[in-house]
């Protein structure tokens, strides 16, 4: 038998049985003994830091060092190490840190706040659970809105006006959005010639002849849209009423039709039937500060200006 042969050959115990029925001896890999013992020295070493092995009515405590923290009714309280324990003490670190910044958000403008990075960022957290809480209800947790029914604040335009001070108010006081309904003040030819009117302002192609006679109604006295809407329909904030030169609608879902009398189907709906909605106001179901962070929020939700 060659040499490599014999180093191959699985050694025995020497020890045999009936003559021929031998013991193997296939000891263990270094490196499996060694990861054995040193968890067997994890173990020892765990056990002595850390609460451990029962003892009676009681167990081990470790020896790591004890953890002072105040309970959320104000009792200061010393224990040993635990998980309990060390999460109590984050969480009154938590809360003083919380504190210190809504005492800096309770002081700052909001410019200051979208100026300072760390305290912004502080703010869109804590609105961003705010605005879930009480105004994705309406609005959706994504802001969207509802067409029809509530205005999609991910867009850049603003019923009621998108600064600072103007969403700010919106939200502190609320607002009544309100359209007359002209279905007994237009007749249906009427009606569709301002639709047609309306739909060619934000660029859909129209028959231009009814166009011009729905903008005669619209701009004149017989329709008096303007006096919200303004001349050529570019809006006013002062009364909520939307910018219809845009390709943004609140109200009549024009976006999801494929064919002009679908379009012109839903903006006559909204001529003949108005529009009653309201926000309500949040000044008194809110704090300053909440409402301070919300008007952050939305105005970084929409672009604001």
């Amino acid at each position: 038998m060659s040499k490599e042969k014999k180093q191959q050959a699985v050694q025995t115990t020497g020890h045999a049985w009936d003559g021929d029925l031998q013991e193997f001896n296939n000891p263990l890999p270094t490196w499996w003994l060694w990861a054995f013992y040193g968890t067997v020295i994890f173990a020892i070493v765990y056990w002595v830091l850390f609460p451990a092995w029962p003892v009676g009515k009681s167990y081990t405590k470790g020896v790591l060092n004890d953890i002072t923290y105040t309970t959320p009714a104000g009792k200061q309280v010393t224990s040993h190490w635990n998980t309990r324990a060390l999460y109590l003490e984050e969480m009154e670190k938590a809360r003083a840190e919380h504190a210190a910044y809504m005492e800096q958000l309770q002081s700052a403008s909001l410019a200051e706040i979208a100026n300072n990075e760390e305290l912004s960022a502080f703010a869109y957290s804590m609105a961003k659970v705010l605005f879930a809480d009480d105004c994705a209800a309406c609005h959706q947790a994504g802001a969207n809105g509802v067409i029809g029914s509530y205005p999609n604040l991910l867009d850049d335009d603003w019923l009621w006006g998108g600064t600072y001070d103007q969403i700010h108010a919106s939200i502190a006081n609320g607002h009544n959005g309100f359209m007359p309904a002209f279905s007994k003040t237009l007749n249906s030819a009427q009606m569709d010639d301002v639709a047609e009117y309306v739909i060619s302002l934000s660029g859909s192609d129209v028959n231009p002849q009814k166009a011009e006679i729905g903008s005669n109604i619209f701009n004149g006295e017989t329709g008096g849209c303007y006096y919200c809407h303004d001349k050529g329909g570019v809006g006013r904030i002062s009364q909520g009423a939307a910018n219809l030169t845009d390709s943004i609608w609140t109200i009549a879902d024009v976006p999801g039709q494929a064919t002009l009398e679908g379009k012109k189907a839903v903006v006559k709906r909204v001529i003949a039937n108005g529009v009653n909605r309201k926000m309500p106001a949040w000044k008194n179901r809110l704090n300053d500060t909440e409402v301070k962070i919300l008007t952050f929020y939305v105005h970084e939700l929409g672009g604001g200006n």
